[in-house]
C-alpha cells in the first residue's frame, strides 16, 4: 500500500479530532436534498446582491473549491446536475462556526447545506448557507482541478477520479445511459421481449473467438464465458418465441486495443420468419433513430453531432467478393484452394494458423484490402459460406450465404444473417470448421444441431457491439473512453 502523504495525514487528523469531539464524519444519510439545478433555477429570478429567505434548499455534492475573503467565503459544489456556489457568511452562520468550517473542509470532501437562493453582486447564482453537514471526509485530495486525470493509462485504471475531474467524461457516462435506453426501447416497440441467457456455458458457441474458461467445483467440470448469445436465443425460436433480443456482456479471451475488450457489452436479436433484408431495414432505422436522439442530447458538440449524423441514410453498400476482387486485383477468389488463399494472405502479413479455415484467409484478405477504403456507413453484403457456419446459403448466389456486416470507419459495427435451420447442413458446416485449428473456428455445439432436429423457423439475426454504436454516434476515439471500467494491463509498482 502506498505510503500516505503529509496532507493526508493532516486530513486524518481531522477525522480523528470530530470523532474525539462527539462528531461522525462520515453520516448515515442526507435526506430532503434537491439537486443543484433546482436552487439555480429559483435563483433565476434575483437581482445580483438580493436574497430570498421565503424559500430554503437543501443541497448536496463534492467540494470542489474553497474560496475566503475576509468574513465571506465561496464554495464550488458539484452534483450530478452541475455546480453550485455556496455562499458562506459568518455573521449568518455565527463566528466561531464560520472558522470552524473553513478549517475543516477541504477540497473533495462531500458536504451537504441547508439555506436560501440568492446571486451575488456579481451576478452569481448560489445557496446562500445557513448551516453545513460534513457527509464524508476525502482523506485523498483529488487530482488538481484545472488539468484532471493526465496519465491516459491511470484514467483507465481509476475511472472513479477520471469522473470526478472531467465533466466531459461524466457526460459520456450519461449518454451511453440514455443511447442504450433508446436501444431498448426501439426492440421493445417493435415487439421483441428481452430475455437472459447462461453467461457460463459449456460449449462457448456462436462466434469465432477464443473464451475464457473456468472450473466448477460443485460440478467438477469446465466452464466458458459465453462469447455470443446467438445459440440460446435460436433455441428460443425453436421453442416458439418468435422476438426476442438479449442487452448483456459477453468475453472473448482476445485483443485489448482501441476497438476491442476482453469484456463487452452486445446486442443480438432474432426475428421469426422475417430475412437479412428486412433485419437490415430494422437496423438502418434504428441507427437513424439513435443519429437523432444523440445529436438531440448532445446540442453543443458539433464533432459529436457530426459523427452522429454520418448514420442517417443513405449508406452505402458493396458486394464482399466483388469488392474484395476489385480492391486486391484478384479474381476468381471463391474458386481459389486454402492453400492458395493462404498463400495470398501470407503475402499481405496474415499470421493466422495455416490450417486455418478458407473463410478465415478470405476475411484477413478483406480486413487487409477493403476495410481500411470504408469511410462511411458501409454494409458489406453476401458473404462466402466459407466465413460462417450459421447463415443460410445465398438463393441466388452460388457460393455465398445471405448475410450482411455493418462498417464505419475504423471498425465493424454489427452482423447478421438470414439464420441456417436446416439441422444436417448445420452439422456439416460446424463439422469443417472443426477441422481447423486456432480461434478463428467455431466450436461444434451438439445440443444446438439437435435444437434444430426440432425445427427452427425461417428467421433472421443480427448481433451489434453498444459499446462500439456509442462510440460512433459520440466520436470517442476508443472503446476505453464509453466502457466505464476497461480492463487495462496490470502496472508493475
Amino acid at each position: 500500500m502506498t505510503e500516505e502523504t503529509a496532507l493526508e495525514r493532516e486530513r486524518r487528523a481531522k477525522i480523528a479530532r470530530w470523532r474525539s469531539e462527539g462528531k461522525e464524519p462520515y453520516p448515515w444519510s442526507f435526506p430532503g436534498r434537491v439537486p443543484t439545478d433546482v436552487v439555480r433555477s429559483a435563483a433565476a429570478g434575483l437581482t445580483p446582491g438580493e436574497s430570498d429567505p421565503a424559500r430554503s434548499f437543501r443541497v448536496a455534492g463534492r467540494l470542489r473549491s474553497l474560496r475566503r475573503h475576509g468574513q465571506v467565503a465561496f464554495l464550488d459544489l458539484d452534483d450530478a446536475a452541475g455546480s453550485l456556489q455556496l455562499l458562506l457568511r459568518a455573521d449568518l452562520l455565527g463566528d466561531e462556526a464560520y472558522r470552524g468550517w473553513l478549517a475543516d473542509l477541504d477540497s473533495g470532501d462531500i458536504v451537504g447545506a441547508d439555506g436560501v437562493a440568492s446571486v451575488t453582486r456579481r451576478g452569481e447564482p448560489s445557496l446562500e448557507a445557513r448551516s453545513l453537514t460534513l457527509l464524508a471526509k476525502a482523506i485523498a485530495p483529488p487530482p488538481e482541478k484545472f488539468h484532471g486525470l493526465q496519465d491516459v493509462e491511470e484514467r483507465i485504471r481509476r475511472p472513479y477520479l477520471d469522473l470526478l475531474t472531467s465533466a466531459e467524461s461524466r457526460e459520456r457516462l450519461r449518454v451511453r445511459s440514455l443511447l442504450v435506453r433508446e436501444v431498448r426501447r426501439y426492440f421493445e416497440a417493435a415487439g421483441f421481449l428481452e430475455v437472459e441467457t447462461p453467461v457460463l456455458v459449456p460449449v462457448a458457441g456462436g462466434a469465432a473467438a477464443a473464451p475464457f474458461v473456468t472450473r466448477s467445483n460443485y460440478l467438477g467440470a469446465d466452464l466458458r464465458l459465453r462469447i455470443a448469445t446467438e445459440l440460446p436465443l435460436k433455441k428460443l425460436l425453436v421453442g416458439g418465441a418468435e422476438k426476442v433480443f438479449e442487452l448483456g456482456k459477453s468475453f472473448r479471451n482476445e485483443d485489448l486495443d482501441s476497438t476491442h475488450s476482453p469484456e463487452f457489452t452486445e446486442l443480438e436479436a432474432y426475428w421469426a420468419y422475417a430475412d437479412y433484408t428486412e433485419m437490415r431495414g430494422f437496423f438502418e432505422g434504428l441507427l437513424a433513430h439513435l443519429a437523432g436522439r444523440a445529436a438531440e442530447l448532445l446540442p453543443d458538440s458539433p464533432a459529436r453531432t457530426k459523427a452522429a449524423e454520418a448514420f442517417r441514410p443513405p449508406s452505402r453498400t458493396v458486394d464482399f467478393v466483388d469488392e474484395l476482387e476489385r480492391a486486391s486485383g484478384i479474381p476468381g477468389l471463391l474458386d481459389k484452394s486454402r492453400e492458395e488463399l493462404r498463400e495470398i494472405a501470407r503475402r499481405v502479413g496474415s499470421t493466422v494458423p495455416d490450417s486455418s479455415p478458407r473463410g478465415t484467409f478470405l476475411e484477413k484478405l478483406f480486413e487487409h484490402f477493403v476495410e481500411p477504403t470504408i469511410d462511411r456507413l458501409t454494409f458489406v453484403v453476401d458473404h462466402p459460406e466459407a466465413t460462417t457456419p450459421l447463415a443460410k446459403r445465398h438463393r441466388s448466389k452460388p457460393g455465398r450465404v445471405e448475410r450482411f456486416e455493418a462498417f464505419v470507419p475504423g471498425y465493424e459495427l454489427a452482423n447478421a444473417y438470414t439464420e441456417l435451420n436446416d439441422p444436417d447442413d448445420q452439422a456439416r458446416r460446424f463439422e469443417e470448421q472443426a477441422r481447423g485449428t486456432g480461434g478463428d473456428r467455431y466450436a461444434y455445439d451438439a445440443d444446438f444441431v439437435r435444437a434444430l432436429r426440432y425445427g427452427l423457423p425461417p428467421c433472421t439475426g443480427i448481433g451489434f457491439g453498444v459499446d462500439r454504436l456509442v462510440m460512433a454516434l459520440t466520436g470517442a476515439e476508443s472503446i476505453k473512453d464509453v466502457i466505464l471500467f476497461p480492463i487495462a494491463r496490470t502496472r508493475t509498482e
